[in-house]
């Protein structure tokens, strides 16, 4: 048996092998390393898969967040609501702009933004908020839009990890993650179910003035060369990983299609076990298994992550601490307000999930994690 990875891309990669590899080439033989023509055609099939006006590339999935934060015209103490529960980058960048994050509890099955505590967390001083569809699928969107609009609060949507998934609204309207807010950003990390071989990000608009200012502030802050007009960074997608990642968008759907496969599997075999339960699926959202995270009950998390090490079996907890009781951006609270995400904590295991396993790899996991229950 082919040894199991949490993500395997190395497989994933000999199979365009040929594609990348001259993309790459062309990229050396034209020594247009920055912005070259290869990062906006990229630019432009990321539009026209997203059917958004704008997507402006740019290093990595936490330089988007910051990047779309600071076109906003923010101020000092500004409140940013954003879930507990998910990477430390989304609420990262909040403390790095001097902003005041608000942190609040996820939905016990979806692991998203709890509604009911997002709409209690708004205040006068809410500004933005910041829903992460976490693991693969949307948080509730048509929720969360419709709290904000009356009180002219901007929503920034986390896509780092659901990209490809589509959001149906109720009135039969679909649209793509990242694409619902007023703006949206999205990570390339090599593991992501888009991803190129480095670092890369991008954000998402459909407002033209807002798309402009964003162009700016990551290059420096300038839209004529030389001439500095807002305080910016220097944020750029380089043209080798946009050459990987054309090649590799054109099998974004396929690949997903085989993360759910794979989801699909684990689901059969763990079904109505009374200590394993399974990920939920909304039912306003495909789900594209970034991770495949199962609930593990009665304090036995830890133990079956030792069992399947042993067994060779990579199993991750994502995320062992809160985000409020992180040493960096400590927040006193009342654990009663998150108690959701204080059970996932002790709860959440994610499986090897990827678009390269076999059913050898698949049955060796499932019998080794029913195997531990015996």
């Amino acid at each position: 048996m082919k040894k199991i990875q949490m993500v395997d891309l190395q497989s994933q990669y000999y199979k365009i092998k040929a594609e990348v590899d001259n993309a790459v080439a062309g990229v050396m033989n034209s020594a247009a390393f920055i912005n070259g023509p290869e990062v906006k055609n990229f630019q432009k099939e990321l539009e026209d898969y997203l059917d958004v006006p704008h997507v402006i590339p740019c290093a990595n999935g936490t330089d988007a967040l910051q990047i779309a934060l600071m076109a906003l015209d923010l101020k000092e103490g500004d409140e940013v609501i954003t879930a507990d529960f998910t990477f430390a980058a989304t609420v990262e960048v909040i403390h790095l702009l001097n902003l005041k994050a608000v942190l609040v509890d996820v939905d016990a099955d979806t692991f998203t933004m709890d509604i009911d505590k997002m709409k209690a967390a708004i205040t006068d001083k809410t500004r933005v908020i910041i829903p992460v569809h976490i693991f693969g699928q949307c948080a509730n969107m048509e929720e969360i839009i419709n709290a904000a609009a009356p009180n002219n609060i901007v929503v920034l949507e986390d896509n780092a990890q659901a990209i490809g998934s589509d959001y149906h609204f109720s009135d039969g309207t679909v649209k793509k993650s990242g694409t619902m807010g007023k703006l949206g950003t999205t990570s390339f990390f090599p593991s992501k179910n888009l991803g190129c071989y480095g670092d890369g990000g991008a954000i998402f608009t459909t407002d033209d003035d807002l798309a402009h200012k964003i162009r700016g502030i990551a290059n420096h802050g300038m839209y004529e060369r030389y001439y500095h007009d807002e305080i910016g960074v220097n944020s750029r997608l380089d043209s080798m990983q946009a050459a990987v990642l054309r090649k590799k968008l054109p099998h974004l759907n396929s690949y997903n299609e085989a993360r759910l496969k794979v989801a699909d599997f684990y689901d059969e075999a763990f079904a109505n076990h009374p200590e394993i339960e399974t990920p939920t699926r909304a039912a306003y959202s495909t789900h594209v298994f970034h991770q495949y995270t199962l609930k593990i009950k009665n304090g036995k998390r830890n133990d079956l992550q030792k069992f399947l090490a042993e067994k060779e079996i990579p199993a991750m907890i994502y995320y062992p601490v809160a985000l409020r009781k992180q040493k960096a951006y400590f927040q006193e609270s009342n654990d009663a307000d998150f108690v959701n995400t204080d059970m996932l904590l002790e709860e959440v295991i994610s499986l090897p999930m990827h678009t390269e396993m076999d059913e050898e790899q698949l049955i060796y996991i499932t019998d080794s994690v029913l195997e531990f229950f015996k």
